[in-house]
């Protein structure tokens, strides 16, 4: 398993493996060929109106876990988060996110939630 998170204002780096924009918005002031971005990930992205709501307010971290968790659950979501469980099995991937907070964010319930989904590919039998 291979998922690291990382803020979009952080240098790129060759262990980052494949880079993927967890975030809805372009991270301001980041140039697009400096963050060297693989897929920007929208779909997984939590909506505006969650995003707006959260407000990046640690007493509202849990509600905004359930929330979000809510809407990774619906189409298109949930084929990006297997996509990305399906990649992190065989190699490194990172998740970037423009939040300054680095334990109160939508990525770090996207890591959950892609760990949770490789745990659930790997207990499925092969054919």
């Amino acid at each position: 398993m291979a998922i690291r998170l990382k803020r979009a204002y952080e240098p790129p780096a060759p262990t980052d493996g494949y880079r993927v924009l967890v975030d809805r918005l372009w991270p301001r002031g980041v140039r697009k060929d400096v963050a060297r971005i693989d897929l920007w990930a929208k779909d997984i992205a939590p909506t505006s109106d969650l995003r707006r709501w959260f407000g990046h307010d640690p007493a509202r971290f849990s509600a905004f876990t359930t929330r979000y968790r809510q809407e990774l659950a619906r189409v298109p979501a949930r084929a990006v988060l297997d996509t990305l469980a399906r990649r992190a099995a065989h190699g490194m991937i990172t998740l970037v996110y423009g939040a300054r907070d680095q334990k109160h964010n939508g990525a770090v319930v996207l890591k959950e939630e892609i760990e949770g989904a490789l745990g659930s590919h790997a207990a499925r039998p092969s054919c």
